[in-house]
């Protein structure tokens, strides 16, 4: 390769890395000007390790696309953009031309520097090794990329304009990649020093890279099981006879730094709020039958509720047309029983003491303001002084409202705040946590549902059941629970238990009480278990599948959000609440009032639009990738992996 070719593929990013690698006797040529190397000088570590770091998502992109996309399409947050049909082509447009300029480049340029080293017998005694990782890493690229708008070429962004391939031979693709490259890796190998340094994941370690090219081709072998269920037994059961990341200390994992690059905190920007979601919140209440007082200290005792207590009812201010389970209630203490992974998630509301309680934004005190309004009459009665206004204090209460349109209801409900509602722990907000991309639950949770489709794994699905979630409730710090969490036939707000032989469906319905938030007056109420009509016709609430989805979910919190979405779009479960439709939702005509009780696939969003930039600038390519996507470019577009209905 000629020196200026091989410069053009390189491009200015390298000069960037190289001051971020530890140099070491044995790297001492890492301290050459990278402007000014030379086929013999240029590393494939280089490209893999910026490739890595750049998909770690600076603050810029990981606002728009971690937070303001996938939290918000994967209900691991209550934020009204893709779920109501909102997007941002300024937003999708800054994170595609991230992934084609720097992450899928690098990683296709690392590929191409090993293969010519290879071919010149230029080699060191890791670079085929570092060539496999290249092709595993760029097969989760390419997933992340496909997953969201659907094709892409399989051999593009190569300094050509590539053609644009259909999702299944996408995925085809992937699958083989993987297979043939944890085959391909040595794992004798012994690495020089320095060269860990490189790798922010594994630090090169081999079998933990072959153990996560068999977990990943497992989740993408997984996605293709409602719409190519041979293929995707076959490819599952050959990677899941292989090493798996099977342990918490396998789990796919990059630290995040603090100030503002590409490894700062995907979660970490101070104006984002981090609610808790509806969803999470009708999954975690009353599962597992763990009882509060045995998961809080005794100063939060006089908080916690009656098991049977829905909460105070506000009908002028709280919207019921959405089938949340919990609309029109407001909370006003803490669930008797909850899942206990719900307060290691989500500080409650008030609780300032709470080393974990994140009180963003810093410039003012919305975080911590606890006491607010509902308006009775007129919003300008206060400047009057003739208030009728309802004040409700929010600490120690544990709601999560839906999004949508509210109307007038909404203008009249102040509630719905920073310093009322729980939000994501500092932990995960701090910039000194571990994002993770791929952890020992889902592996379990991924055998647990092919055991139950019958295929040949290497475990029973109760035993990985179990497992995935004993993993998550280590990592949330509450295995004390573990015990008596699994064998719970208690029932959550979606009709579902976790125990895995209890297979009872819920009663229709229950009678609560409940409290008449204006008058103060007591009374009973019906409740029923919402209808998930997109999963078996809404027959069905707590099969052994709800209950693996459902774990897997809440397992994934606040990390996978991307792979909760994908979940829904590929099964429809968990049950997904519809947003409120109070008012009309301007790009979301139709969801309707007379609807608004039914799930369907078409009120889900179902991948990101190209960017207007791909349309007008490379009208073939564009017609290609539409044509490939066998659909409109649409937000409410499925798939081909998806449920079409």
């Amino acid at each position: 390769m000629k020196k200026s070719k091989l410069l053009t593929k390189m491009g200015l990013c390298i000069s960037s890395l190289a001051l971020m690698v530890s140099c070491t006797e044995d790297f001492e040529e890492i301290n050459i000007d990278p402007q000014a190397a030379n086929a013999d000088q240029v590393q494939v570590e280089y490209f893999i390790n910026a490739s890595i770091g750049g998909a770690q998502q600076n603050p810029h992109i990981a606002e728009r696309v971690f937070i303001l996309y996938w939290k918000a399409a994967g209900r691991m947050d209550r934020i009204g953009t893709l779920p109501v049909g909102g997007d941002s082509d300024s937003w999708t447009t800054d994170y595609y031309n991230d992934y084609i300029s720097r992450w899928l480049r690098n990683i296709n340029t690392a590929i191409t520097v090993a293969d010519e080293k290879i071919a010149n017998d230029n080699i060191r005694e890791y670079t085929n090794n570092l060539k496999q990782v290249a092709r595993i890493w760029r097969v989760y690229l390419m997933s992340e990329m496909s997953d969201n708008f659907g094709p892409i070429p399989i051999n593009g962004f190569q300094g050509i304009n590539p053609d644009y391939d259909s999702v299944e031979d996408v995925y085809y693709f992937m699958l083989q990649e993987l297979k043939e490259a944890t085959a391909a890796l040595d794992l004798d190998v012994v690495n020089p020093n320095g060269l860990a340094d490189l790798d922010p994941a594994y630090g090169y370690n081999y079998a933990q890279w072959q153990k996560y090219g068999n977990s990943l081709r497992m989740r993408l072998a997984m996605r293709l099981s409602e719409v190519d269920p041979a293929k995707a037994q076959q490819e599952f059961e050959d990677a899941a006879s292989g090493p798996i990341l099977a342990t918490p200390g396998d789990n796919f994992k990059v630290a995040e730094l603090g100030g503002w690059n590409d490894y700062s905190g995907v979660m970490t920007r101070p104006w984002n709020n981090q609610y808790l979601s509806p969803t999470l919140n009708n999954l975690m209440v009353g599962l597992g039958g763990v009882e509060s007082t045995t998961t809080l200290p005794a100063d939060k005792h006089a908080s916690i509720k009656p098991e049977n207590y829905l909460g105070l009812q506000f009908e002028d201010h709280f919207t019921k047309l959405t089938n949340d389970p919990s609309a029109g209630f407001w909370f006003d203490g803490l669930h008797a029983k909850i899942d206990p992974r719900a307060y290691s998630l989500f500080p409650i509301p008030g609780d300032t003491d709470n080393t974990d309680f994140n009180s963003f934004p810093p410039w003012n005190s919305a975080a911590t303001t606890t006491e607010r309004s509902l308006i009775i009459g007129e919003e300008d009665n206060d400047e009057n002084g003739e208030t009728n206004d309802i004040v409700i204090d929010g600490a120690f209460s544990w709601n999560a409202p839906v999004i949508g349109e509210w109307g007038e209801k909404g203008s009249r409900n102040r509630l719905r705040y920073p310093g009322t509602l729980p939000r994501l722990g500092n932990k995960f907000r701090n910039s000194a946590a571990e994002r993770i991309f791929f952890a020992s639950w889902e592996t379990h949770f991924l055998i647990a549902e092919a055991a139950v489709r019958g295929w040949n794994v290497p475990m029973s699905g109760q035993a990985a059941y179990e497992q995935g979630i004993a993993d998550s409730f280590e990592y949330n710090g509450v295995s004390e629970h573990l015990g008596a969490y699994l064998s719970s036939q208690d029932y959550n707000r979606a009709g579902t238990s976790v125990s895995w032989n209890h297979t009872a469906e819920p009663p229709a319905t229950v009678t609560m009480d409940y409290v008449d938030g204006y008058t103060g007056t007591p009374g009973t109420t019906t409740f029923a278990y919402p209808t998930n009509n997109i999963y078996m016709g809404g027959s069905v609430k707590n099969d052994l599948l709800n209950k693996i989805i459902t774990q897997k979910f809440i397992a994934q919190t606040p990390w996978l959000p991307l792979e909760t979405w994908s979940d829904h779009r590929r099964l429809g479960l968990p049950f997904f609440e519809n947003p409120a439709v109070e008012a009309p939702l301007p790009v979301m005509p139709q969801l309707t009032p007379s609807n608004v009780m039914t799930n369907s696939v078409g009120v889900f969003p179902q991948r990101l639009r190209f960017p207007s930039g791909f349309s007008n600038n490379l009208p073939t390519q564009y017609g290609q990738a539409v044509g490939a996507l066998e659909g409109e470019d649409a937000i409410f577009t499925p798939l081909w992996w998806a449920k079409q209905e």
